[in-house]
């Protein structure tokens, strides 16, 4: 495959992982664009929103790369999680959580400033969480640091502790839908 050079505009280090297990050579640069929450959007369109702003803003110090732009939210019917500010608010939400099943929603946009292309979409996954009493919402955010992750988990570290199954991709849960992305990447290239 053809590609230009590749950065990552995020600071996730799952993401980074999971571009690397990809086998694709990379930079990545962070944006310090802050994320957007207008409720009058979609979720999809939230967070295609977020990525295309993250993206965008790398793009434009590197318009020869082909940048990857992504943002993730955690959504319960009309509830939306991004990122707790305490661990205290993390509880709170996988009190929400436990027990019902929501909806894990990731943006990602690719762009190229030099050649005025982009292209943006979201991926969905459902997650079935597990009934969680109090002990044991305590006992699994003493396992992770829940501060950088939308809902407050990571389906990748003791997941299994929270999550009863999914429908749809893991990559996705994670930060990154890696199967679509290896679509688009190739129709890139």
């Amino acid at each position: 495959m053809n590609l230009p050079p590749l950065v990552l505009a995020s600071v996730s280090p799952r993401r980074r992982d999971l571009l690397r297990q990809m086998g694709y050579r990379f930079q990545v640069v962070t944006s310090a664009i802050p994320e957007v929450q207008h409720h009058h959007l979609s979720p999809h369109e939230i967070c295609q929103l977020n990525a295309y702003r993250k993206a965008r803003a790398v793009a434009k110090q590197h318009p020869d790369s082909l940048v990857i732009g992504a943002d993730t939210l955690v959504c319960l019917g009309g509830q939306r999680f991004g990122k707790p500010d305490t661990v205290a608010e993390a509880g709170a939400m996988l009190a929400q959580l436990q027990g019902r099943a929501h909806q894990v929603v990731t943006g990602v946009c690719l762009i190229h400033l030099r050649i005025h292309r982009q292209r943006t979409f979201a991926e969905n996954t459902g997650v079935h969480f597990r009934p969680l009493n109090q002990a044991q919402i305590q006992a699994y955010l003493a396992l992770i640091n829940p501060l950088d992750k939308a809902g407050a988990y990571a389906i990748q570290d003791h997941g299994e502790l929270v999550v009863e199954r999914i429908e749809g991709s893991f990559s996705n849960v994670v930060g990154l839908p890696v199967e679509r992305l290896e679509r688009e990447l190739q129709r890139w290239g």
